[in-house]
């Protein structure tokens, strides 16, 4: 029997795409890749940032007295449940209602509502996927967020350097582009509670109704006496660490709808001998591709970056995880640390690969230490081999063995990889439009106010027929 419904939405479907492709204003694909290296220019008036948010801010202050709860936040726990302060078995895309507290003083938060996300299947997909990164307080923080909003998500990809909490006081609330310049002396690198409450209740409005799901960045080690790090992030967030086998809440899985998401930990053991490795090994084999098509992966710092800063930095971790990822067919991977966007090619062991990720940096949030603007192949601007030092890991920095960069550090151009970079704050919506199409726009805070705010918009293209698991040989 024919099902009319299916060939109707697919008809639909593919008279938006021929529209798209004939009217002026055509969205590219990837099948249309490698494209021509882009760089937008600067505007220079964005390098000055902003200031931190002051704690007595209306979006920062308390705004509950007693035992009344506040910084509600929501995370996936499975597809039939939601962290909330506890977990609870749900229903999938269902709406629900509901309030914090304890009953008996009585102290409990006004109504909230949020709605559970589609089961794992190929035909189901999450409204509106939100990636964003490096956020911090700050006036272009408000930017962001409100922007992000606007834009309505059904979910958050949190990809690290949550409140910058760390250097907070020792700043004196100003902040600083580069932390361990201004202070090469300290000790420790502080945790300030309060700053991470003001985050907290910055972010209320909209994570008590859209889950969102985190990875630690650098700016979340926070070390302390006594060897303790993280302490602020394995307190404050929840993650489904034990639903998805892992042992670390530092890395895990999870689904929405047709799309399996891996988030990874930059900053504990990624050795290929390691807890994580042997973890992401199983989870990576366990996918099903028929009920979710989709793989996407996250984490803090990217391996691929044409920005002087942090260039090759987790150069360490490319090298011990890419082989994996790309055998096991991973589509997109989101990653923050640098205060910029830049949109790659698709790629695999710096070559361009039609069957490679499409990896793409979205830290750009809005933090005190403002926005990236040097490349590492501007004249002048190559950092040498010993800058970049990770906050974990060692060095692995290599000179390219082939190509138009063969035989240097830094490319003498913008790199074939990378497709497109602009420096200005900003975040990404992906839209998964059915299992083999999804559309990724990242919004440019200047454009907020404008009718059309798309920075960068591209459709990503799976082509499982010729990129299957079983075609590709890894060394």
């Amino acid at each position: 029997m024919v099902d009319f419904r299916l060939c109707l939405a697919l008809t639909i479907f593919l008279m938006i795409i021929a529209d798209l492709l004939t009217s002026g204003d055509h969205i590219p694909t990837t099948l249309e890749g490698p494209f021509q290296p882009v760089t937008h220019s600067f505007d220079s008036r964005l390098r000055r940032g902003s200031d931190d948010l002051p704690m007595d801010h209306p979006r920062l202050r308390r705004n509950v007295t007693s035992f009344f709860p506040e910084q509600i936040s929501l995370a996936i726990s499975s597809p039939t449940s939601m962290w909330v302060s506890w977990i609870t078995d749900l229903e999938p895309g269902t709406k629900y209602y509901y309030k914090c507290g304890d009953s008996s003083f009585p102290a409990m938060s006004r109504e909230y509502v949020f709605e559970t996300l589609p089961l794992p299947g190929p035909k189901r997909y999450p409204r509106r996927i939100a990636v964003v990164g490096d956020l911090g307080l700050t006036s272009n923080t408000t930017t962001t967020i409100d922007h992000l909003i606007r834009n309505d998500p059904s979910m958050i990809l949190m990809v690290g350097d949550l409140s910058y909490a760390n250097q907070y006081r020792t700043t004196g609330g100003k902040g600083v582009p580069c932390f361990s310049c201004a202070f090469p002396d300290a000790p420790i690198r502080e945790t300030y509670q309060p700053r991470w409450d003001g985050w907290g209740r910055f972010m209320e409005p909209l994570t008590s109704r859209v889950p969102m799901m985190v990875i630690e960045g650098n700016h979340e080690i926070e070390p302390q006496v006594a060897g303790i790090t993280f302490k602020s992030y394995l307190t404050r967030f929840a993650v489904p660490s034990e639903e998805s086998g892992s042992k670390s809440n530092f890395y895990y899985s999870f689904d929405a709808g047709g799309v399996h998401f891996i988030m990874l930990g930059a900053y504990v053991d990624y050795n290929r001998t390691g807890a994580q490795y042997a973890w992401l090994k199983k989870d990576l084999h366990q996918v099903d591709r028929s009920v979710t098509p989709w793989l996407v992966a996250a984490w803090h710092p990217p391996w691929y970056n044409s920005y002087s800063s942090h260039y090759q930095e987790f150069e360490c971790m490319r090298q011990e995880m890419e082989a994996l990822l790309y055998q096991y067919g991973v589509d997109i991977v989101f990653s923050g640390h640098v205060h910029a966007y830049e949109r790659m090619n698709r790629v695999y062991n710096y070559t361009l690969d039609s069957c490679g990720p499409v990896y793409i940096t979205v830290g750009d949030g809005g933090n005190i230490e403002q926005v990236e603007v040097d490349h590492a192949d501007d004249p002048g601007k190559c950092p040498s081999a010993q800058d970049n030092i990770p906050e974990f890991g060692g060095l692995c920095h290599l000179n390219f063995s082939s190509g138009p960069a063969k035989g240097k550090f830094c490319w003498d151009q913008q790199p074939e990889w990378s497709a497109f970079r602009e420096s200005s704050f900003g975040h990404g919506i992906l839209e998964v439009v059915n299992s083999t199409y999804a559309l990724w726009t990242w919004h440019r805070n200047q454009d907020i106010y404008k009718r059309k705010s798309r920075g960068d918009q591209i459709y990503i293209v799976r082509q499982p027929h010729l990129c299957s698991t079983a075609s590709k040989v890894v060394a």
